[in-house]
């Protein structure tokens, strides 16, 4: 397990439990303990963690985790949820995508779609987006129209926040949008952890014909800070296979198609 990898299990049992030891930490992930202990200072350093005698306690910010720093735990599921909410974009449209660990995997997926990438007119796909790490997928990878709204970055998620976004995207109307969530919940809607980033993303709601969410089973039924739209704003939910089909049901019931992957 390289130093990331182990830096990634690290916060996340910190979030699970709120505190761990050092002899605990180095138990779990079978390293030596003067292993976790520089892994600790070095994200003590960070402000990502805050260190104790023997160990250490989570910060408020391990519930919105620099993106660099998300596990790949899901990934699999990701995969399959990006491709699945690829196929719903049209070629010569306007799509809207916000950040993300899974979005990025959408970006990835539109990015190797053949159709979505050939020459002539009205084949070309424009694709506008707040994340930067998107615009790149996207860049490197496609002959995509890359519309980037201006703001200020936030290091946590790459994406721009505030009000030179909003100008733009308030200029702007989008065919759809694929908008990754923190929470999706019936009752509560969509929401993000950031307000800077539920503005935003509202925004992009707010000018879009359709809206799709693309939310792991994880996010389901869960709340964040920010709110984005409500649950009647939602179009399409595009989730993975081991979403609780209580909660899907709870979905359709409230006019939501459900897409599972």
């Amino acid at each position: 397990m390289d130093r990331y990898a182990r830096w990634n299990a690290l916060l996340e049992l910190l979030a699970e439990s709120g505190r761990v030891t050092v002899e605990d930490a180095a138990d779990k992930l079978d390293v030596s303990q003067a292993t976790i202990r520089r892994d600790f200072d070095q994200l003590a350093q960070q402000q990502m963690i805050t260190r104790t005698r023997g160990g250490a306690v989570a910060n408020g910010v391990s519930y919105d985790l620099p993106l660099r720093y998300k596990s790949a735990k899901h990934s699999a599921e990701k995969q399959r949820i990006g491709e699945a909410a690829a196929n719903l974009v049209v070629p010569g449209t306007v799509v809207g995508l916000n950040g993300g660990t899974t979005m990025t995997e959408v970006a990835r997926a539109l990015a190797v779609r053949p159709d979505l990438n050939t020459s002539g007119e009205g084949a070309q796909l424009t694709v506008v987006t707040n994340a930067l790490n998107i615009a790149n997928e996207l860049l490197v990878r496609s002959r995509m129209k890359i519309v980037v709204a201006g703001g200020v970055v936030r290091p946590q998620s790459f994406e721009l926040v505030g009000p030179l976004g909003g100008a733009l995207l308030k200029e702007v109307t989008l065919d759809i949008v694929l908008l990754g969530v923190d929470a999706l919940d019936v009752e509560l809607g969509a929401a993000a952890h950031h307000e800077g980033e539920a503005a935003m993303n509202s925004l992009m709601v707010a000018r879009a014909k359709r809206v799709v969410v693309i939310a792991d089973s994880s996010k389901l039924g869960g709340h964040a800070f920010a709110r984005i739209c409500p649950i009647s704003k939602v179009e399409t939910l595009v989730t993975d296979s081991g979403a609780p089909a209580e909660l899907l049901e709870g979905f359709r019931d409230a006019g939501v198609q459900v897409v599972c992957a």
